[in-house]
């Protein structure tokens, strides 16, 4: 398989996850107003480092998690204890890296606003 066409898969999932994802598109939302955000006030570049590595790893995140869910769903459609464990924990990991986020955003554009 060519390296392009694994490129093309790739672009293929972001697509699936902001079409049918709607936390994925929402992260993105908010992702893009932290960038305009940060453009818009001039943050410094360490400060452009934490805002994007905050971002992506949502993102990143978020994609894991929809990941995981759907495989979770394709192997075991029917409720079960541990197929709903495994659910909770990658939506705690999606939480933990959505706080860091807030805190990334707080500590750098709070100076900024005051």
């Amino acid at each position: 398989m060519k390296w392009l066409d694994r490129f093309k898969y790739a672009v293929s999932g972001i697509r699936q996850l902001l079409e049918k994802d709607s936390h994925f598109a929402l992260h993105t939302g908010f992702g893009l107003i932290a960038i305009a955000a940060g453009a818009i006030i001039g943050i410094d570049r360490v400060e452009w480092l934490f805002i994007l590595s905050a971002v992506f790893f949502v993102l990143v995140a978020e994609a894991f998690n929809t990941a995981l869910e759907t495989a979770v769903d394709l192997a075991e459609p029917a409720h079960h204890p541990l197929a709903g464990a495994a659910k909770d924990m990658a939506a705690g990991g999606v939480l933990l890296s959505s706080i860091y986020a807030a805190s990334v955003g707080l500590i750098v554009f709070i100076p900024y606003l005051i």
